[in-house]
């Protein structure tokens, strides 16, 4: 990502989100999964938000369209920052220690990853 701002948001708007069930759909639609992977495609238009999810497994992402995005997490902090094409980070997480956040469009063009899910 290109210069990242941060601040911090309230946690109780999203309290829905974040109590219950650990919501594992990690992207806006799964292209593939079997017994070692899933993979997953995130496109957000402008505007649109992928709701806060858990990443109980180790997992890469690659940005296929660049754009500008927002993560909450839940401890009330928020990163902005641009995405560029061909960007890839890997996360080590596991069920024990999952990553959780959500993703959001903050600029003004479509923004898409493919996540890959590591299961075995």
């Amino acid at each position: 990502m290109g210069e990242d701002e941060h601040g911090t948001f309230d946690v109780a708007a999203f309290a829905a989100e974040l109590g219950g069930e650990p919501n594992t759909n990690v992207g806006t639609k799964l292209l593939l999964e079997n017994d070692r992977v899933k993979i997953w495609e995130i496109s957000l238009e402008p505007g649109d938000r992928a709701p806060f999810h858990w990443h109980a497994h180790t997992y890469f992402f690659v940005c296929v369209e660049a754009g500008r995005v927002r993560t909450h997490f839940p401890n009330g902090f928020y990163v902005d920052g641009d995405s560029e094409v061909g960007e890839c980070m890997f996360m080590d997480h596991s069920a024990e220690e999952p990553g959780v956040h959500d993703l959001e469009n903050i600029g003004t063009t479509t923004v898409r990853y493919t996540t890959v899910e590591l299961l075995g």
